[in-house]
């Protein structure tokens, strides 16, 4: 509106926004074709009007304020986890919800605790729990009483907080589980980045229990991740894993504010009225009647005059959501579960080609990989040499075009800070032959290293 306060991201003269010309900016220490270092261009924020206080500015803009303010003029940078809050905090916004977190500190990811709990006056309610099961289960708590539940952790916690997301599962309840990566097993190496966790975040909970999965792929992408991953958890009424790692936590980028009002409406609408007749012409309430497009169940938050109903971890019939164990009701709603996360592939964007379609070599990546492949594939290209490129930001369920665009090339390599997850996948789900890169070092792949591997494959 004409009273919303905005920015102008004024970047200097020599660089260019084309992110093709821009060099291997995303390369520690890289230089641009101008000479100078990509990872210093510094950004000046001009606000355009006077930005009311915190807490008494117009609930409209009152998520732009706070940024802005936090920003401040002539800083140049987003660190991955503020973005990642900051993010949270205005999906709660967009869905009308206030937001809690239930988090246990954990390095990498504590940052998120620490920025949401100075964000009270946004409707943030956060608790440092004793543990990580303790931690989820506020969350999911919070969900059932009408909030946009969170829980921030690290693969270890994420390993305890399994069940809990199980019994999400089967309450069909929108919450948001964030794992910021980092190196394993165990304890392993906190304060180093790895991308190993996809195979628990896929797999790691006992019974059929799908989910979807997001990726953020750079610091400053993390605050559209967050969004993407509340937005989903929300309509579906699904526990969803929201990946990143410690390079991205820790990383920066330069970040254009965003416009508040072109953000996405992610808002829900609760149950308050008899959704079913019974028999006997008696109007009831069925926790479980699903919508026929989305197959998610209504969302009515306790208190709601009439609509008292039970939730649990057993088995549930589909529609009145009473106990049952029949053979064939379970069959059903294992079915069920399973199609609502598979038809959430309709409502996600497909996957593009960055680069050269008719080129012999794909590199396939997902999360903080995405830098040091765009600079690869950006060097190899400069030279002549054709090279594709797919990143993917949903990794369940994948795009549904992933699989003919994938069987386009004769060669698929994936590079992973791991020993081969989204490899695997794609191998058993589409039949292709990809071939893994892997690297379990504690670093991020370098650009060299990746422009080598297009190198070999072509020869």
């Amino acid at each position: 509106s004409s009273e919303t306060p905005y920015a102008d991201i004024i970047l200097p003269a020599c660089t260019q926004l084309e992110r093709d010309d821009i060099g291997e900016w995303g390369e520690p220490g890289g230089q641009t074709k101008g000479g100078s270092s990509g990872c210093n261009f510094r950004i000046i924020v001009r606000m355009k009007k006077c930005i009311e206080p915190v807490g008494q500015s117009k609930p409209d803009y009152e998520i732009f304020s706070a940024l802005a303010q936090r920003l401040g003029v002539g800083q140049d940078y987003t660190e991955g986890n503020t973005a990642l809050a900051w993010g949270i905090i205005a999906a709660g916004h967009l869905a009308s919800l206030p937001v809690t977190l239930g988090s246990y500190p954990i390095t990498p990811a504590s940052d998120i605790l620490h920025e949401l709990s100075k964000h009270k006056h946004f409707g943030v309610r956060t608790v440092q729990a004793e543990d990580e099961i303790a931690a989820v289960g506020m969350a999911l708590g919070a969900a059932f009483s009408g909030h946009l539940g969170i829980t921030t952790t690290s693969g270890p916690g994420l390993a305890l907080k399994s069940e809990t997301i199980s019994l999400g599962v089967s309450l069909e309840l929108p919450l948001l589980i964030v794992d910021i990566q980092r190196g394993g097993p165990s304890t392993g190496l906190p304060t180093k980045t790895e991308a190993a966790d996809l195979n628990i975040a896929m797999f790691g909970r006992h019974g059929e229990a799908p989910l979807p999965i997001v990726a953020a792929y750079s610091p400053a992408q993390c605050f559209d991740a967050a969004i993407e991953a509340a937005r989903i958890a929300l309509k579906y009424r699904t526990p969803v894993i929201l990946l990143s790692d410690g390079f991205l936590a820790n990383g920066s980028e330069p970040w254009l504010l965003p416009d508040v009002s072109a953000l996405p409406d992610i808002s829900v609408s609760f149950q308050t009225e008899m959704n079913h007749v019974a028999d006997d012409g008696t109007p009831e309430y069925w926790p479980y009647l699903r919508d026929p497009d989305t197959l998610a169940r209504p969302w009515a938050i306790p208190g709601t005059p009439g609509l008292m109903h039970r939730v649990g971890g057993i088995e549930k019939e589909d529609g009145t959501g009473n106990i049952s164990y029949a053979p064939a009701n379970h069959s059903k709603m294992v079915h069920l579960r399973a199609a609502k996360i598979a038809g959430i592939a309709d409502d996600i964007p497909l996957a593009t080609i960055t680069g050269d379609a008719d080129a012999e070599v794909c590199l396939l990546g997902w999360g903080s990989t995405w830098a040091a492949i765009d600079a690869a594939v950006q060097r190899t290209r400069r030279v002549g040499t054709k090279v594709a490129w797919i990143h993917l930001t949903h990794l369940n369920p994948l795009p549904p075009n992933l699989g003919e665009l994938l069987r386009s090339f004769r060669t698929v390599l994936v590079p992973e800070l791991n020993l081969g997850h989204l490899c695997r996948l794609v191998r058993a789900d589409y039949l292709v032959d990809a071939k893994p890169i892997n690297k379990v070092q504690g670093l991020p792949f370098t650009s060299a290293e990746l422009e080598a591997a297009i190198t070999e494959a072509l020869s």
